[in-house]
């Protein structure tokens, strides 16, 4: 299954990379090739000040070796070892009327000191965070993840929204970070589903990626702007950071096993504004955004 899993991020790594350099037009795609001392690594591929895309990145890792003991508590398990593997991105793109967009696709296994297999399973989604609302553009990402979900359970795509509704709010703020998606995690073989199942389901919302955002980016890329439209985007993009650096679950991890903090960071954008106690003007577009993340909203 590791070795499955991995020739396939790969695979999908260099298509959804070529693709957004033919969305971008201008910037292509540093390539970085890293290990990680204590076992793996990975490639790194980043994007920067590109005609769409101000910043990111599509990065693969696959690290191995002893589970630090801050995971072990965190896992409630002994002395064992690990593999991770997972394909992780961030696209900050430059208009403001185009959305910031998350995805992550992962598989972990834990071994005994024998090197017996005694825990695997799959994690990851996909989420977009907009800085103005377009209604029509959150449907369409939440359709197109539907759509990959249903043919693997009609309960999944509910069941893993509410999940990501869940998992991606600023609790210190009270509010979204952004329209949702879908997050799932821990999902294991059972007589339910079996672990080559969840694989089938995991690459199913990998393949989905580009038909839930490449429309929403060539839709708004030209779409013209304003000084204040680029503030109040730096204005939100602080709270995706503040997210990240507080809450984030992958970060955590990353950090705890000695990651590679170039890689870990890269999801960072390149210009932020913190201002204080910032507040839209009633009626505003800006507003209408704050409303839909205060409160989970049903898009399909």
């Amino acid at each position: 299954m590791r070795n499955e899993f991995l020739k396939y991020i790969k695979e999908l790594q260099d298509k959804i990379s070529s693709k957004l350099e033919e969305i971008d037009g201008k910037a292509k795609f540093h390539e970085d090739i890293w290990k990680r001392e204590e076992g793996g690594g990975g490639r790194t591929r980043v994007i920067e000040n590109g005609k769409v895309f101000e910043k990111g990145g599509v990065n693969i890792s696959a690290v191995h070796g002893a589970l630090a003991p801050a995971m072990q508590k965190y896992f409630k398990v002994g002395d064992v070892d690990f593999f991770a593997c997972g394909l992780s991105l961030v696209l900050h793109p430059k208009n403001p009327m185009v959305p910031t967009v998350h995805a992550n696709w992962r598989y972990f296994e834990m071994y005994d000191k024998d090197g017996t297999v005694i825990d695997q399973w799959f994690g990851g989604g996909q989420d977009l965070t907009p800085y103005y609302l377009f209604e029509e553009d959150a449907r369409h990402f939440h359709k197109v993840s539907k759509k990959a979900c249903d043919p693997h359970g009609f309960s999944l795509y509910s069941d893993y929204k509410q999940k990501c509704d869940e998992y991606f709010w600023n609790a210190h703020r009270d509010e979204a970070r952004g329209i949702g998606g879908l997050f799932f995690d821990y999902l294991k073989g059972d007589s339910h589903m079996k672990i080559e199942d969840w694989y089938d389901f995991v690459t199913d919302i990998g393949d989905s990626f580009l038909e839930a955002y490449v429309p929403i980016v060539e839709k708004r890329k030209n779409m013209s702007y304003t000084e204040e439209n680029r503030k109040w985007q730096e204005i939100r993009r602080g709270r995706y950071v503040e997210f990240n650096l507080v809450h984030d679950k992958g970060t955590l991890f990353g950090l705890k096993t000695n990651g590679r903090i170039e890689s870990i960071l890269m999801s960072l954008p390149p210009h932020v504004q913190w201002v204080y106690d910032h507040h839209p003007e009633k009626g505003s577009e800006e507003e209408k955004l704050l409303k839909v993340l205060q409160k989970p909203v049903k898009w399909v």
